[in-house]
């Protein structure tokens, strides 16, 4: 037997051990709410986007239409602002360049289990093409001096591609929306959507087979309901170390709550987040002439009674966090605060105020952190942003658009 064969056989044999053990050895947190921020021009944040984040457990980058290398990067750099981790969950391998790779935690590739050849191994082999002829090769040329011959070079980007894959986290995707825009990018028609045996059994081989830390059934804005639940709680039964998560169409604690109790380790929300930025648009259109910029939080607190009775999106995201006790009033807090800020950022934009207020503005909204300086540069980055957008257009609604325009 052959050296090399024989340490072949170890490995495998260690992978067998480990899985075997009483220990979590999944790369991907245990988390139990994830928010999924979309870089597309037309997606926009909240404006107090670092408060509402404080409350789920990480941040995925990551869409299906209309996303760029340069709306990636720009999301990456507002979210700097956020205490919590962030990963770039990319649908084409041009979305990943050198400033997402060095801002994001780590890179969760995308493999549809129920697609098309190429969405399974075609995008694969793209990604994993440009990590060896572009990603690798930079990071080589960025960290060796110059005079390194050629041959160190080429070996050095050839383990740089082995380092950079083996540290990404392959999400075995099952994507059972046919109408979505995920299901059009992979290949998935009505067809290919699975019923809960079927879905256990591939389930089964991203676990054992591709060893892929995460399972992810994704319903893409529309929520599965029941069909949901029954895949889940099979591909739950299914799996030994994969993470299961479930996306779509989460909008209520009742949805949130029977996703985690049918098996998901983690609900994804996306489109819950986002239409708060859409709920802001309509409350400063009516708060223009009915505020004074100079408002109490009290003044505030009374105008929105009326302004923003019932429902509103803020709860609606909330409500799918598992930890937040009271999502109304918590939502409640954070509208006030918001109207607040913005005023207070409306004189800035308009000159009637100093950059004290603007300071004021920006402690006010809970952003700047106390200290570090990257803390610091985080409350700038997002002040500029949110000055960007109110500044823009007397029309415009102070939610942050995730567009390079929206980060000056």
């Amino acid at each position: 037997m052959h050296t090399g064969e024989r340490l072949g056989r170890l490995v495998a044999a260690g992978r067998v051990v480990a899985s075997a053990l009483p220990v979590d050895t999944n790369p991907v947190p245990s988390w139990t709410h994830l928010t999924k921020v979309d870089p597309e021009d037309d997606k926009r944040l909240p404006l107090l986007y670092p408060r509402y984040l404080r409350w789920t457990d990480a941040v995925a980058v990551g869409g299906s239409t209309a996303v760029t290398p340069t709306n990636t990067e720009a999301t990456f750099a507002l979210l700097s602002a956020v205490d919590r981790p962030v990963f770039h969950e990319p649908s084409d391998p041009t979305h990943v360049t050198d400033r997402t790779m060095d801002a994001a935690a780590f890179i969760a590739i995308p493999q549809v289990l129920n697609g098309s050849t190429d969405a399974i191994v075609g995008d694969l082999g793209a990604g994993i093409e440009r990590v060896r002829e572009r990603l690798a090769p930079a990071m080589v040329e960025e960290r060796v001096p110059w005079w390194t011959p050629g041959v160190v070079r080429d070996a050095l980007a050839d383990a740089a591609t082995t380092w950079l894959l083996a540290t990404a986290a392959f999400e075995a995707y099952v994507v059972q929306n046919p109408d979505s825009a995920a299901a059009r990018e992979a290949g998935v028609t009505a067809e290919d959507v699975l019923g809960p045996a079927e879905a256990a059994r591939r389930a089964m081989v991203a676990d054992r087979y591709l060893r892929a830390p995460v399972v992810y059934i994704e319903y893409s804005g529309t929520f599965g309901g029941m069909d949901a639940e029954r895949v889940v709680e099979a591909v739950d039964g299914a799996v030994s170390r994969s993470r299961v998560w479930y996306g779509g169409g989460l909008a209520s604690r009742d949805d949130a709550r029977a996703m985690l109790e049918a098996g998901a380790d983690a609900v994804v929300v996306g489109d819950a987040f986002h239409e708060i930025a859409s709920e802001e648009r309509a409350i400063f259109d009516r708060a223009r002439d009915a505020l004074p910029d100079d408002a109490s939080r009290a003044t505030v607190a009374d105008w929105l009674s009326d302004a923003a009775a019932g429902d509103t999106a803020a709860a609606a995201y909330l409500s799918t966090v598992p930890g937040v006790a009271d999502p109304t009033a918590t939502a409640g807090r954070l509208l006030v605060d918001t109207v607040t800020v913005w005023l207070r950022l409306r004189a800035v934009a308009a000159g009637t105020a100093s950059d004290a207020a603007l300071d004021r503005a920006v402690s006010a909204a809970g952003v700047r952190g106390a200290g570090p300086a990257e803390a610091d540069e985080a409350a700038r980055r997002w002040s500029r942003a949110a000055l960007g957008a109110v500044g823009g257009s007397a029309t415009e609604p102070l939610a942050t658009q995730l567009s390079p325009a929206g980060d000056r």
